[in-house]
């Protein structure tokens, strides 16, 4: 669930049942998401969630492909921790777990919905069903710490840590122990690392450096401080400043492993914690109220924090110029739009001429121009996305941009099969496929490796940042109301080829252009196959650059679905005015596709041209 949809809809409608029930519906929906064959990995594709290869960390003797994890008390019952591993996270702490159920109450919002009230004693499913629901999460593919709660009594410890260490990466014990105990948790550990978590306002570093000294302890788990409220607990969302202190007061007196729990709301909070020595940070209550793109900001902060000057990839030019060429056929399809409409090779195939045409039925020839000047304008808008694209994005070397171009040019490509349907095929489309596809395949072949991932200088959730995802939810909602767009027209195209607006506005049925000259309806079929195809195109590029290409200062995305979206929208708009085909119901998709893109650019402005502090 990204955040344009959590802040803008779900987070306000879930706020106001219980805790509990919001995110058992979040958790379950993720889950459910995740279980469908390749779920998992589309969540992760379409969130581009997948952190960058120099994020990867060495820690525990394991490979940590991001130092964010998220900890045990968002998910106690483990309703949503197979899909957590595909939302940007590195490594995910299951518990705390007690030896016995604990059916205490869950978490619940404080009265002004700004922070959760935790009980006292955390739900937990206890060690024999927790071991159950973690050996259903075979593959899970991310380092697991299992956090084993405190116990009445050592025999209980030593029996659930034995009971579920075999399903971690690494165990975390949170109550202090003799040196005895301690070693005899040790040897049932299994060989696994074992972590020591304590809250910071109670942290003993002396007695840290006592047990790592030792080898009783092969890292530290800094707990964020509760504050009682005689209810329940209550996590202060920022608490970095204080907890970095305590992290630089441990970092001299030792080299241990440190990982901080909580006290995380902004990306900013991450990122202080890293300076201060921290070598992993996992994500609690700030995760539920900074929204589910939390993880990613603060990797894409870190490598901000970490950039280096690129020199700029070349091939390139290749996909530039595949725009540029689409961009002039566009034009000149627009011009013989506005022009003669119908060309000579249209006029042999029909065996009819233009004047024929109009003298037979003139709302003939308009609907042909009204289908020809959509096409002309959607491969206009189509080459400046690709353009802007490969100037700003392939030439940065960016994984997303370079998938962009490629999902969306493929398709676009394919999209000449559907010129067969009524049995037309256009050669002057044939031509410009030719001659597009070897700038097309030269761009793939030199992007093909591109694995850079964005850096973003977001630090904060400022109020830019929040109006901004109302900005990328209109745009990810007219990207994908494009592409299905796209899709109708195609299908309509290669089978009816008329709406019901179509016939009434040319006052003829199909079956009387068929009586007039058979071949009429493949001529119209094969214009309606285009703009289906190039709508499918565009509106994948307009999706995929709202998903992935929102990073905060991106001047160049703003001005991509500007420029972009102009030549579509006015050819689109103004050509039914033209002609006179002004029917409400036929035009309405239009109008609501222009109210999206004036709100997508309206709402993201500020944060796309938004100044680095």
């Amino acid at each position: 669930m990204p955040d344009w949809t959590y802040h803008t809809a779900f987070k306000p409608l879930l706020s106001q049942l219980p805790a509990k029930a919001g995110r058992e519906f979040i958790h379950k929906g993720m889950t459910m998401i995740s279980a469908v064959p390749g779920g998992s990995k589309l969540i992760e594709y379409l969130g581009h969630t997948a952190p960058a290869a120099e994020l990867e960390v060495d820690i525990l003797g394991l490979k940590i492909s991001n130092p964010i994890g998220l900890g045990g008390k968002i998910d106690p019952v483990l309703t949503g921790t197979k899909a957590f591993g595909h939302l940007g996270f590195g490594f995910i702490e299951v518990g705390p777990i007690s030896a016995k159920l604990e059916n205490s109450d869950a978490p619940k919002f404080t009265r002004s919905k700004d922070n959760l009230i935790f009980p006292y004693r955390l739900e937990s499913l206890g060690a024999e069903q927790a071991a159950a629901k973690l050996q259903r999460l075979e593959a899970f593919g991310k380092p697991i710490f299992i956090r084993i709660g405190k116990s009445d009594s050592f025999e209980n410890t030593v029996s659930s840590l034995q009971e579920l260490c075999r399903f971690g990466e690494a165990v975390v014990l949170e109550d202090q122990f003799s040196e005895q105990e301690w070693r005899l948790l040790k040897n049932s550990a299994m060989d696994k690392p074992i972590l020591y978590a304590c809250s910071s306002g109670k942290m003993n570093v002396r007695y840290i450096e006592q047990l790592s000294d030792a080898g009783l302890i092969d890292g530290v788990i800094l707990d964020e401080t509760a504050t009682d409220t005689g209810e329940g607990l209550v996590y202060p969302l920022a608490q970095a400043e204080g907890l970095a202190e305590k992290v630089l007061a441990i970092r001299k007196q030792s080299n241990i492993p440190i990982i901080v729990s909580g006290g995380i709301a902004e990306p900013k909070d991450a990122l202080a914690l890293f300076q201060a020595g921290a070598d992993l940070v996992m994500l609690t209550a700030g995760y539920v109220f900074t929204g589910p793109g939390l993880p990613k900001r603060i990797n894409e902060g870190l490598l901000d924090s970490r950039k280096q000057p690129k020199t700029p990839y070349s091939g390139w030019i290749w996909h530039w110029l595949f725009g540029f060429l689409m961009v002039m056929g566009g034009v000149s399809a627009l011009l013989v739009s506005m022009t003669v409409v119908v060309l000579p090779y249209d006029e042999s195939f029909l065996k009819l001429t233009r004047e024929e045409i109009i003298a037979i039925n003139p709302n003939i020839y308009r609907f042909m121009q009204h289908d020809r000047m959509t096409v002309a304008g959607t491969m206009i808008s189509g080459g400046v996305l690709y353009m802007q694209l490969a100037c700003y994005g392939v030439r940065q070397g960016l994984q997303w941009a370079k998938r962009a171009v490629h999902i969306a040019g493929t398709l676009g490509f394919l999209g000449i099969l559907l010129f067969l349907g009524f049995g037309y095929f256009d050669w002057l489309h044939g031509v410009l496929w030719l001659i597009l596809f070897p700038f097309f395949w030269k761009g793939y072949l030199a992007a093909k490796n591109h694995k850079e991932h964005s850096a973003s200088p977001n630090r904060t959730n400022h109020r830019e940042w929040k109006k901004s995802l109302w900005g990328q939810l209109a745009f990810v909602a007219l990207g994908f109301g494009l592409a299905i767009a796209g899709l109708v027209i195609s299908v309509i195209g290669v089978n009816g080829v008329f709406v019901q607006t179509d016939i009434a506005y040319i006052c003829m049925s199909p079956e009387q252009l068929a009586g007039i000259n058979e071949r009429l309806i493949p001529v119209i079929a094969h214009d309606r196959a285009g703009l289906g195809s190039a709508l499918i195109s565009v509106g994948l590029l307009v999706l995929m650059l709202a998903l992935w290409g929102f990073q905060e200062g991106q001047k160049w995305v703003w001005y991509t679905f500007l420029f972009g979206g102009i030549p579509a929208f006015s050819t689109a708009i103004l050509i039914h005015y033209v002609i006179g085909y002004t029917a409400f119901i036929h035009i309405l998709p239009a109008y609501i596709a222009l109210l999206l893109f004036a709100i997508g650019l309206f709402q993201s402005r500020s944060y796309l041209f938004k100044q680095p502090q």
